[in-house]
């Protein structure tokens, strides 16, 4: 018996360690994109804009993948719930890593004119679709194998691969950074794309040795799956899918603003070098990858919603001391700023999303209601989170606008949390009593 409870926990140590490591290497390749927007891309792909134009273009470029998100997880979805949980998982690796790979061999403006923007929209937009089917399915692949008093210590492996690549983005964009600026502009910044070719291999020899979700399994075997997810989660999750979207609003607001915009707006507005900023990041998002799982540990005693309401909360009230500490222009005050922003707001905020969003919904309608409420909740939130922070601090000159904004949004995913709630397992069926048998049929 021992024996047997060792290896069930090797196996869902296994599958929840394979979602963490497939889930940093698909952000990593979304995260190195949404880094070069703010970089290199509006030099590279932009050139006849102004520099704040071109700034602009490149990061409504990066918003492009939250567009493209939804279908992704409308798409993978159904096959998750239908199919597969650990096939979509490849297929998505797949498509994520050879969209990454190709834009660094785009020709730029000068090369091919109008087609080279027009391509690298085309291959965020694929960004988009991968990265709507990895969340899903890798979250539901952690939390279907944890025990139940344990699901979202285990699924909060697949959050921590969040934080895992931002660190691996943009310690390798740091590194790139050291080189001639000339030689960065021209080809230093496509390396962070070719490295991606590697790590996509790295990630399907790992998840293509893990098994398939057990409550998937029982799912098929009870004939329970349905003909059309989508629709099903449309008629009978409609309310869920809603909620589930709106308890996004007070991670990913402040995970964008402090991962993306941060990153133009502390050597812009606070004087900060470049380095300084990035140097923040890394450090913080080191802290990030061990503060989730211990968030989640604390959740799996005391309740998820309550940890998750009290995420929002932070959010709230920290996002001010957060631009306070960067307005300082001192490197210690960025520090500051992204450990308060990070690995304290964000991952209280973050660590019980992988387990909290799923259980809204009733495992037949599962993987598309988790990865649909997840994607609508980026092009809600995350999407237009630097393009309003950009306009905000254009319009007012002042960075406690921008907090403002943060605060209200989270507020609004505090009510959404308020308001989620699990659905009703389905009643066990009545047992009948066997028929009588007749001397005839003896």
């Amino acid at each position: 018996m021992a024996e047997t409870k060792k290896l069930e926990r090797a196996r869902v140590r296994r599958v929840a360690g394979a979602s963490m490591i497939g889930t940093t290497i698909e952000w990593y390749d979304y995260y190195i994109f949404g880094t070069a927007a703010v970089l290199v891309l509006n030099d590279q792909f932009f050139p006849e804009l102004s520099p704040a134009a071109g700034t602009l273009a490149s990061l409504a470029t990066f918003s492009v993948a939250f567009i493209a998100r939804p279908f992704g997880g409308i798409i993978f979805g159904h096959f998750g719930d239908k199919v597969s949980r650990k096939t979509i998982l490849v297929w998505s690796l797949m498509l994520m890593g050879l969209s990454t790979f190709l834009v660094g061999f785009l020709p730029n403006y000068d090369a091919i004119g109008i087609w080279a923007p027009i391509l690298l929209v085309t291959l965020r937009f694929l960004q988009g679709l991968a990265v709507g089917g990895e969340w899903g399915g890798a979250v539901l692949m952690a939390l279907e194998h944890a025990p139940r008093n344990k699901r979202a210590f285990y699924a909060s492996w697949t959050q921590s691969g969040v934080p895992a690549a931002l660190v691996l983005s943009s310690t390798i964009f740091l590194l790139m950074q050291t080189m001639d600026e000339a030689a960065f502009h021209s080809w230093g910044w496509r390396v962070p794309f070719w490295i991606s070719a590697a790590l996509i291999a790295v990630g399907l020899f790992i998840r293509l040795r893990i098994t398939e979700s057990p409550e998937f399994l029982k799912m098929k075997a009870d004939r329970r799956e349905v003909r059309i997810p989508l629709f099903e989660l449309l008629r009978t999750a409609w309310w869920p899918l809603l909620l589930g979207t709106f308890t996004l609003a007070s991670p990913n607001i402040i995970f964008y603003i402090s991962s993306v915009y941060l990153l133009s707006y502390g050597p812009e507005q606070a004087g900060l070098s470049r380095d300084a900023v990035f140097v923040a990041l890394i450090v913080a998002s080191i802290i990030a990858v061990f503060t989730i799982p211990l968030v989640a540990v604390v959740a799996d005693r005391v309740g998820k919603k309550r940890i998750m309401l009290v995420g929002a909360v932070m959010v709230a009230a920290l996002v001010f001391p957060v631009f306070w500490l960067v307005d300082t222009g001192q490197p210690l005050g960025a520090l500051a700023a992204m450990i308060l922003a990070l690995p304290i707001a964000h991952a209280t905020a973050y660590a019980v999303v992988a387990s909290f969003i799923p259980e809204l919904f009733k495992p037949e309608v599962r993987f598309t209601g988790s990865s649909l409420a997840y994607q609508l909740g980026g092009i809600v939130t995350s999407a237009p989170a630097p393009l309003i922070a950009a306009s905000l601090i254009q319009n007012t000159g002042s960075s406690m606008s921008i907090a403002v904004y943060v605060s209200i949004a989270a507020l609004v995913g505090f009510v959404a949390i308020a308001l989620g709630r699990k659905p009703k397992e389905p009643a066990p069926p009545v047992p009948t009593e066997p028929l009588a048998v007749s001397s005839l049929e003896r």
